[in-house]
C-alpha cells in the first residue's frame, strides 16, 4: 500500500494529524496526498529541525482534550462544538480532520470578514507559512464538501477572488 493509499485508510477512521515524508516534489503530489487526508506535506531532503517543527505546529492544533464550558456555534442546519471539535449537519456527526476543523474554527472565529489567504495560512500551520495557496485551495474545497449542502455553489465558505475566504453566516447571526 502506497502513503496516499495508507493515508486514505486511516482518514476513514481517525483524525489523527498525518505528515507525509516523500520525495515525491510535484504539486500533483502534493495535492493527492492533501485530498486524501494529509495535514502537512514535507519533501526529502528535509532537516531534522524542520520535521520536529512541523510536528510540534501540528500538535498544536490537535485536540488534546475537551475544553471546559465548550461553545457552540449554529449556522443554518450546521452546528460548531468548538469545545469538542464536534461539528454536526441536521443532528449526523460530520468528521473533519484537525486541519480541516482549524481552518473552520478560524472563519467561525471571524464570521462574515474576508479573511487573506495568508492570515489563514499562518494561523493554521504556523507562521512560516503564506505562500503556499494551494494547501489552502485543497483543505477548503475538502471542509466544503463536508458542511455545504452544495459544494459547487457554496453558501457558507465563500471564496474572495485573489484575496482569501469569508465564512458567510445567515443574517440575523453574529
Amino acid at each position: 500500500m502506497g502513503g496516499v493509499e495508507a493515508c486514505r485508510a486511516i482518514r476513514e477512521n481517525s483524525d489523527i494529524g498525518i505528515i507525509m515524508l516523500t520525495i515525491r516534489k510535484s504539486e500533483e503530489d502534493r495535492i493527492e496526498a492533501l485530498d486524501a487526508g494529509a495535514d502537512d506535506y514535507i519533501t526529502k531532503p528535509f532537516s531534522m529541525p524542520e520535521l520536529f517543527a512541523r510536528i510540534r505546529a501540528n500538535l498544536r492544533r490537535a485536540p488534546l482534550s475537551p475544553r471546559q464550558g465548550s461553545s457552540v456555534i449554529a449556522f443554518g442546519e450546521i452546528e460548531v462544538d468548538l469545545g469538542t471539535h464536534h461539528v454536526s449537519i441536521q443532528g449526523r456527526d460530520v468528521r473533519l480532520t484537525p486541519k480541516q476543523f482549524e481552518v473552520l474554527n478560524f472563519l467561525v472565529a471571524n464570521p462574515n470578514v474576508s479573511i487573506p489567504h495568508a492570515k489563514i495560512l499562518q494561523a493554521v500551520w504556523g507562521p512560516d507559512y503564506g505562500d503556499e495557496v494551494e494547501y489552502l485551495h485543497v483543505l477548503v474545497n475538502q471542509l466544503r464538501k463536508r458542511i455545504e449542502p452544495d459544494p459547487s455553489r457554496p453558501r457558507y465558505i465563500l471564496t474572495e477572488p485573489w484575496f482569501g475566504y469569508r465564512l458567510q453566516l445567515p443574517s440575523g447571526k453574529p
